[in-house]
């Protein structure tokens, strides 16, 4: 039989539908992501710090008088032994009182001489009848009224050479003289720091550290502090002292590293630098890039069965470079999406690629 040309356009088309019917829908393609396994471990921060060396007991040396500076022995960085002259005062002030003192004795020795000898009289005639019972009376009162006189002269003598004394500024301990807060020429006041002195012996590390990193006590572990020009120089201390208040200045607290062998290349002012571990707590390390939000709170994107994904909160506990440490939220084993979630939402299921085929690497 025989089909007219329009018949025939007509059944072509019907194969052609018919056919078309047939083929399967396209699979939808799946976001594809990378991830990464939860391992649980122990997350200590650790902080570098810098200070300076310094004397275990420092103190601040001043005259015990007033007066002006004549004299100046003595220059910061110097070394200085036990009982040396640093500076002394315009002595005249003090030598008048002495002076004045030693006249007053003189004269109260005089009075005691009398006062004996009229005594000693009063004790030979007494037994004669040759004199009263008031007349002995007074005379030993009068001799040791003056006896006691002579004790108050000799005693303000005492004084005022004891503060002649004072105006040499002397050393009471070997170490070396870290500031000078007077000059020759200079009226002071008794009391007014004039020298700082640094006493040889044990030295110390000494930080200001900002208060958020002692939040844990000090462990009982070395910390080894190094000369900052020379990491090779070191030595091992412990921290001995911690203040008990912030400064107002800077916020910070300052903590004193007790040193033991100290090498002689660290020597006073010295700068130093110490890092210091914290006590590990349980926390995990992921790719700055696995964290997003829920609403405001930090979360994470978890793979869960069937590869769909649902949004998990976390609680962050310190941001670091390039990677996040995790708290709590989060357990060992489970996977985490580490790129590609920002077009994710809950119940949605993802395709596991290789992280290197989507520019990640780990």
């Amino acid at each position: 039989m025989t089909v007219s040309p329009p018949n025939l356009i007509v059944c072509l088309g019907l194969a052609l539908l018919l056919g078309c019917g047939e083929k399967k829908a396209a699979a939808p393609d799946l976001p594809r992501v990378a991830v990464q396994q939860v391992k649980a471990g122990d997350f200590a921060a650790s902080v570098t710090l810098t200070g300076d060396v310094q004397a275990r007991v420092q103190a601040d040396l001043s005259f015990r008088v007033g007066g002006k500076i004549i004299e100046r022995n003595v220059d910061v960085g110097d070394h200085v032994s036990a009982n040396q002259v640093l500076a002394r005062l315009d002595p005249k002030d003090l030598q008048t009182n002495v002076d004045s003192a030693k006249a007053e004795v003189f004269a109260e020795q005089a009075r005691v001489t009398q006062t004996s000898a009229a005594f000693v009289r009063q004790q030979k005639l007494l037994p004669k009848g040759y004199t009263s019972q008031s007349e002995y009376d007074a005379a030993q009162a009068a001799l040791r009224s003056s006896q006691s006189a002579l004790k108050a002269a000799q005693a303000q003598l005492a004084n005022a050479r004891e503060q002649l004394s004072y105006t040499a500024l002397i050393a009471e301990a070997p170490g070396v003289i870290t500031a000078r807060q007077a000059e020759v020429g200079q009226v002071v006041q008794a009391t007014v720091p004039i020298f700082t002195l640094a006493r040889d012996g044990e030295r110390d590390a000494v930080f200001n550290v900002y208060e958020s990193l002692l939040m844990a006590p000090p462990t009982q572990q070395a910390i080894i502090v190094s000369l900052l020009d020379d990491p090779k120089v070191q030595a091992k201390g412990h921290v001995r002292e911690i203040t008990p208040t912030v400064s107002a200045q800077s916020g910070t607290v300052q903590v004193k590293v007790g040193l033991s062998e100290v090498p002689p290349a660290m020597q006073l002012g010295s700068v130093v630098s110490a890092t210091a571990r914290a006590e590990g707590t349980p926390s995990i390390e992921l790719p700055w890039s696995a964290l997003t939000k829920d609403v405001h709170d930090p979360a994470v994107w978890l793979v869960g069965q069937d590869n769909k994904v649902n949004l998990r909160k976390v609680k962050v506990l310190r941001y670091l470079t390039g990677k996040v440490v995790v708290g709590d939220g989060l357990k060992g084993g489970e996977t985490v999406v580490i790129a590609g979630g920002q077009l994710l939402h809950p119940d949605m299921q993802v395709e596991v690629a290789d992280p290197a085929d989507i520019g990640v690497t780990q």
